[in-house]
């Protein structure tokens, strides 16, 4: 086990974001936090991460207790729908997050080629399209040294063929030992692309596990991650 959550809680004033959020996360796996929109996915990352305080609860590593702080060493997020350094190149982006952010620059020729970023190299950050944006915060993500990564809706703005191949990547490095925690609201995209799951509704997790242990939950026999969601909420 990487790190695991227990008792994390977030209102915002009379709502209610997250109740008592717990669940675990194990090194090297490729674990989906899904859930609709409005269901907490998003607050509990930022939570996590440190963007933002939770008002109680606690995340361990190793059987102690990390602080928001000292998160930095552990995790990394990557938020959905940001464009950062809008006026610099998305190879002085990439450089920078080696040099500045002390990221792998090791992986760097591999991760242009995973995203198929080679032909963006030269534009700026700010002219680029959604999908070509996005593919460059993963990029960010990817190449940073953190044992944790966390990102929010990783197939958005995505076509199928680049979903298919970015989803490739993150298999390739979590075979490494990387874990990547992904929030992602279509459970479709979630079946195919994770190998464990949280399920988040209405700020509660409703169940943990593969396919065939949340069914188990649900007293369930479909293999159909969408169906045992829906028992469980």
């Amino acid at each position: 086990m990487l790190f695991e959550v227990n008792g994390l809680s977030k209102r915002f004033g009379k709502i209610v974001a997250l109740a008592d959020v717990g669940f675990h996360v194990r090194a090297g796996e490729l674990l989906g936090l899904i859930g609709p929109n409005g269901a907490g996915k998003s607050t509990l990352f930022e939570c996590l991460a440190g963007v933002a305080p939770s008002d109680s609860g606690v995340l361990r590593a190793g059987g102690r207790p990390v602080g928001a702080r000292d998160r930095r060493s552990l995790l990394f997020y990557v938020p959905d729908g940001i464009a950062p350094w809008p006026a610099q190149p998305v190879r002085w982006a990439l450089d920078f997050t080696i040099g500045f952010l002390r990221g792998r620059a090791s992986l760097r020729e591999e991760v242009i080629a995973q995203l198929d970023l080679g032909p963006l190299l030269s534009q700026t950050v700010g002219t680029l399209s959604k999908g070509q944006r996005k593919r460059v915060l993963l990029a960010i993500g990817l190449l940073t040294s953190q044992p944790a990564l966390l990102i929010d809706e990783p197939f958005e703005g995505l076509d199928l063929r680049q979903a298919r191949d970015i989803a490739a990547a993150f298999r390739a490095h979590a075979a490494r030992g990387r874990t990547l925690f992904l929030s992602i609201h279509q459970i479709g995209d979630a079946a195919r692309f994770c190998e464990r799951f949280v399920l988040l509704s209405a700020g509660r997790v409703c169940g943990e596990g593969t396919v065939p242990e949340l069914a188990a939950l649900a007293n369930s026999n479909t293999a159909d991650l969408e169906e045992v969601f829906l028992a469980l909420t």
